[in-house]
Formats: structure tokens, sequence, C-alpha cells
């Protein structure tokens, strides 16, 4: 066996440029399905965290529109008093547009309560957040986002500063207290033409702003153990047994709208990655076809090799393991270009990317696999030939 091994390697450093072509086809193959599974894995990952950081992992309590019912503070104190209750906070938005200087913006608003940092992420980069003050007097503040802070006065820093918002019909004016930083950032900084600028206010202030008393929902944070789903239901149906109503409450699970994000996410990498997987097979038809060449440059070597006693086994596994190798050294290439790229690229987002070792082992055993069956036929081929025949070849 150490012979045949070594009697294929010489072969293969015989031919060193087709060689190493042959083997950087199975190299790009291998690397493109370990870049594409790496990274897809890595953006599942941070969407995860930034979903979670959003507040995209309880419920959503709301009232349905053709019951006429509404969310109050009675029906805050009535979700709060449940065992299975970590936090709960009214949530009002509004599309509204926001003018600071000479900039302005579509913006998001959203009226928050003084503990929204226990159900969201809103990490304070300058100034203070909303407190507990600024909900009873229903205050003129507002919390803005680095994003705005950037555009409006091209720094980061805007707390003192005021902001023009036009919502519900009518433009008032806000004192900037807080610059702050939403989740990682991950999402405004990739999709940030996409998307408003968040502002955050008092939700009594919106409240009056909207002219209403009620919320739009109420966003529930649950204890780790409890189901959402049965939760929410029990939620759903203490609020209609409180207002003496039949399906006027419902519940949405945010989880699982994180997950069907996820989902789409997962279907594009199968998509892409089976773009890859087809790299592969073209890189191991390219095997085919240099063997076959191999086969038809060594006919007379071979009838040399029969004609001295050389099996036709023995042919066999030495065209064989020539194909093999050709895969493996494409595949150990490919492996460290494939991964090198992968966490470049997750260093250069400030993301952590995980080793998946089943992408790993996945993309070599197709390979290899792939690989070691396209070099069947040629090996086949050249065992195939009778001595007398091969040695007449010119």
């Amino acid at each position: 066996m150490r012979e045949l091994f070594s009697s294929a390697l010489q072969n293969l450093l015989r031919k060193r440029g087709r060689s190493f072509l042959t083997m950087l086809g199975v190299a790009i193959g291998v690397a493109s399905v370990l870049v594409i599974g790496s990274i897809s894995q890595c953006g599942a990952d941070a969407l995860t965290r930034e979903m979670d950081s959003l507040g995209l992992n309880g419920i959503a309590i709301s009232a349905a529109q053709e019951s006429g019912a509404a969310l109050s503070q009675e029906d805050l104190n009535v979700i709060r008093q449940n065992r299975n209750v970590q936090q709960a906070m009214p949530i009002l938005m509004q599309n509204a547009s926001a003018v600071a200087r000479e900039y302005e913006t579509p913006a998001m608003v959203w009226g928050i309560d003084a503990n929204a940092n226990r159900m969201i992420s809103l990490s304070v980069q300058h100034g203070r957040a909303i407190h507990s003050g600024d909900i009873r007097s229903s205050a003129q503040v507002c919390l803005v986002d680095e994003k705005f802070s950037q555009a409006s006065y091209s720094r980061e820093n805007i707390v003192g500063k005021r902001v023009s918002i036009l919502c519900g019909g009518q433009a008032e004016e806000f004192l900037v207290v807080g610059v702050v930083k939403t989740g990682s950032g991950l999402l405004q900084n990739m999709i940030g033409d996409y998307i408003p600028t968040f502002l955050y206010i008092p939700y009594t202030t919106m409240q009056s702003m909207l002219g209403k008393s009620s919320f739009d929902q109420i966003a529930v944070k649950l204890n780790p153990k409890a189901s959402l789903d049965a939760v929410g239901q029990e939620l759903a149906a203490r609020l209609d047994a409180y207002h003496g109503q039949t399906g006027a409450y419902t519940s949405s699970n945010l989880t699982k709208q994180r997950e069907s994000l996820t989902n789409i996410l997962e279907i594009v990498t199968l998509a892409l990655s089976a773009v890859g997987a087809i790299s592969l097979l073209v890189a191991s038809l390219s095997i085919m076809t240099v063997m076959l060449v191999s086969v038809k440059e060594r006919t007379r070597e071979i009838g040399i090799k029969k004609a001295i006693g050389a099996q036709r086994s023995v042919i066999l596994l030495e065209f064989l393991l020539e194909a093999l190798l050709l895969t493996v050294f494409g595949c150990m290439f490919g492996s460290v270009l494939g991964y090198g790229i992968s966490f470049g690229g997750a260093a250069l987002l400030g993301l952590p990317l995980p080793f998946r070792a089943d992408l790993f082992l996945a993309a070599i055993g197709f390979s290899l696999l792939s690989g070691l069956l396209f070099g069947v036929y040629p090996a086949m081929k050249a065992s195939a030939l009778k001595p007398v025949d091969a040695l007449r070849t010119e």
C-alpha cells in the first residue's frame, strides 16, 4: 500500500500545474460551502440575540379591534398579578416625523415606561433614561438613538438639544435627555437605510399627544420555565373575564415571530449551500476529466506494468488513490480558505463565529465521496486495458 501511495503521489507531481488547478477547484467548492454555512449560522445566532435584546422573547397582549375593547392601567395591573409574569410594560407605537436642526427623518416613536430597560435592551450611552417622574408628569422628554444623533448634529452626544416630533397630526418639541443604543445595533448598522429612527418618550406623554388613555399593547416577559402559549392564553382569558367579554383580548407569541425569521434565513442558507454543493460536483467532474486524460497519457505505462505481472486490482487502486489524493488536498486547502474567510468576515462585523463540526464533516464527506465516485470510471478504464493493446499504443 505504501508503494501504491508513493506512486500515486509521484504521478500527481509529474503534472503539478494540472494537479494544482484540479485541487483548486475542489478547494473553492469546499470553501464556498463552509463560508455560506458558517456566515449563515453566525447571522442566525446574531439575529436571535438581537431579537432577544429587542424584547422578542416574550408575549404581547393586545385588544381585538372588532371587539371595541382597549388596554388600560387596570389591565396592566391584572397582568402583573400573574405568578408567571416577570415584567409587564405598556407600549404605544406611532409612525412620526422627527426634526432636529435641518435634519428630518421618518421615525418610529415608542411610548414606554420607566422599566423599559428590563424588557428591552436600552443601553444609555449619554444622559439618562426615562424615569418614573417623567411618567407621572407626562414630561416632554425623549431618548434618541445614535443614528439620529450622528445624522442631526454629527456627534453622538446631543443631550440637552431639542427635537420636534410630528405625531398624531401635531408637532411638539421634546428635550433630549438621553442617547441610547438599542440591542447591539446590528440591525440598524446593517439595514439602517430601511428601518426608521427609533425615538422613545414616556407613554403618558404619547397618550396626551394622541388623545387616548389606552395602550396599543402590553409586552410581557415571563419566568424562564413558563410556557409562552399557555400563559398567553391564560392572561387573555383573565382579561376577558375581568371585563365580562369573550375573545376581546389576544396574545401573540413573539418567540414564534422570531423563529419565523430564523426559518426564512435557514431556507436561504439551504438554497445557497445547494449552489456550493453544485460547485463541488463540478470540481469532481474535473477530477474525472483529469484522470481520463492521465489514463490516455499513461496507456503504455499501464501496459508495461501489466506485462510484468501487475494485477488489475493494483492498477485500479493506484488511480483511485490519485483521485482521492486530489480530493483530500483540495479539501484541506478549501477548509483553511473557507474558515479563514468566515472568521475574517465575522471579526469584521464584530460577531462570534461558532465552529460547526456537522457542517465541516458534511462538506468534507460530500467532497471525498464525490471525488472518489468520479474517480472510479477512469480507474476502471485503466485497469481494463489489455497489455498487448496498451503496449501497441504510440
